[in-house]
């Protein structure tokens, strides 16, 4: 299937979209429609937001120079990296939106089925393919995923939206043991299976069906897990309708019935093995990753095979990874709030457009790396990229929050920002705070579940009256084994500052940083909050 057949498709959103902005259409029936084209109205209904899929987060050259490209043509002064590994456009308006949805699929760009009921984004680590100590490279079998994750978009109608990620490490970057599905890499080169994970209300961890899977074989693990969804999906109650209820639905028997649907899928002699090729990076040659659309399917590019090699230049910076592929290294940028200036994806871009086999990955805690960089490549950018996060608190996770989002409950890119301005002047030693995850409503976009500190929206009486609150989660951890935080209640939005001040200072004040006070003294960290909920 190729890109092409999906324009008819947009024809349709367009006049859906038209006659939204000449009112003709509500919210809510534009909000039923256009989220299965990777698009929303924003809060007020006067602009859009367009969510650009781009698999495992990978932005090549032809893909950035048409996001840098449109940013101009458009205007477009606002954008988003994201938790899920896409770039979203924001403020855009109804011929603006219209047009880059449709511009965008002659680079390989599909928006469709970025929101609503579909298989999304599909998540890889985000330096998979290059990083030291991964125990494979698992981007061709999530590039196989997405390619026909996208075909089943307008053959199955699921209850809700499916989720699908791959990690190559115990790190678990892509929190794929807590994904709708998730292929987690083993040390044999085989995956374990884990189904009908998520974060949100009702959070749970995925269950581990299957151990060893052949790369070759995930395509029938997935089939299986979209036949088991539009069985026991919830149909009727769109709170209830994510694969994770299902866990509540079939209790222990929840591995046994994957096993039915998977038993199922291999019986109908559907032949869904992934062929060789597209698994084997080196049989790509390096040209045709440099070559943008051409060749593509669906928004899959073919899998990167870096021929390219180190000139003898080095870098050291605590921004900088060494890469697998000896003198090649990978930068990372992290905009404050995920939010970079659109000016700066244009220097990004005009830097790294000579630059061989140099490409960016967008990763889950809405961090970018710019990778295949010799040294002195890397240190160009480095300068280009230096308005970015200066300390680990700066790289907190932010969704885009009530300002811009219209089931939002508070402006969590506001409360960010307010906190970093004021942890600047506090001037704490780096590590003194930690990343903090920020959602501005029981989605978890921001993730705040799997927060050190996570902070959802909320709101508080105050004297009988609603004031802005955050509930307040603690004990939240990533990678492997991960655990869900702890929620402690409900703070002020006006004193979580003074929250995190008190904390800093009782962690300064021991002279260790945040993951080594709180070893030595779990609880302190909800002795310091206690006073604020």
């Amino acid at each position: 299937m190729n890109t092409e057949n999906w324009k008819k498709d947009y024809e349709e959103f367009e006049k859906v979209t038209r006659d939204f902005y000449d009112g003709k259409v509500s919210v809510p029936e534009y909000k039923g429609f256009s989220g299965g084209f990777g698009s929303y109205a924003q809060r007020g209904g006067k602009a859009s937001m367009l969510r650009l899929r781009l698999p495992g987060g990978r932005v090549t050259k032809d893909k950035l120079k048409f996001i840098t490209d449109s940013i101009r043509k458009y205007n477009i002064d606002k954008v988003h990296f994201t938790t899920c590994q896409t770039i979203q456009l924001h403020n855009l308006n109804a011929d603006a939106v219209c047009s880059i949805a449709v511009e965008a699929l002659d680079h390989g760009i599909v928006t469709r089925g970025g929101g609503g009921d579909f298989p999304r984004n599909v998540m890889v680590s985000p330096l998979s393919g290059v990083e030291q100590g991964e125990y494979f490279d698992v981007s061709p079998y999530a590039e196989a995923a997405a390619e026909y994750l996208m075909t089943l978009i307008k053959t199955v109608k699921m209850p809700r939206k499916l989720k699908v990620a791959f990690s190559n490490s115990p790190a678990n970057r892509t929190h794929a043991t807590f994904r709708d599905l998730g292929f987690v890499a083993r040390e044999d080169g085989t995956f374990d299976v884990y189904s009908a994970g998520g974060l949100g209300n009702n959070a749970k961890m995925g269950v581990l069906v299957a151990e060893g899977v052949e790369g070759s074989k995930i395509l029938y693990y997935i089939r299986a897990m979209v036949d088991l969804f539009t069985t026991y999906g919830n149909y009727e109650n769109r709170a209830k309708a994510r694969t994770r209820y299902m866990q509540d639905v079939l209790g222990d028997k929840y591995t046994e019935e994957f096993q039915k649907k998977l038993d199922a899928v291999f019986a109908s002699g559907v032949n869904m093995d992934i062929p060789e090729e597209k698994i084997t990076a080196e049989n790509v040659p390096a040209a045709e990753n440099e070559a943008g659309a051409h060749g593509k399917t669906d928004g899959v590019d073919a899998p990167m095979h870096v021929t390219k090699s180190g000139d003898g230049s080095t870098v050291e910076d605590s921004r900088v990874t060494a890469q697998k592929q000896d003198g090649l290294y990978a930068v990372e940028y992290h905009p404050i709030g995920g939010c970079p200036n659109p000016e700066k994806l244009i220097e990004i871009y005009d830097a790294i457009k000579d630059m061989d086999q140099v490409e960016l990955r967008v990763a889950p805690d809405e961090t970018v790396y710019i990778i295949n960089c010799t040294g002195n490549e890397a240190k160009k950018i480095l300068d280009v990229t230096n308005d970015g996060a200066a300390s680990l608190f700066e790289t907190s996770v932010a969704c885009i929050g009530a300002s811009i989002c219209q089931v939002g409950v508070r402006d969590s890119q506001k409360l960010l920002a307010t906190l970093v301005d004021a942890a600047r002047e506090w001037n704490f030693p780096e590590g003194t705070l930690p990343r903090i995850h920020i959602s501005g409503c029981p989605s978890s976009c921001g993730t705040h579940q799997i927060g050190r500190i996570g902070f959802r929206g909320g709101m508080k009486k105050v004297d009988g009256k609603p004031v802005s609150a955050f509930v307040l989660y603690v004990n939240g951890k990533e990678g492997e084994p991960a655990q869900f935080g702890e929620q402690l209640g409900t703070i002020l939005e006006e004193e979580i500052p003074a929250f995190m001040k008190a904390l800093g200072e009782e962690v300064a004040a021991s002279g260790r940083d945040f993951e080594t006070r709180k070893t030595e003294n779990p609880e302190k960290l909800k002795e310091i909050a206690a006073p604020y909920l």
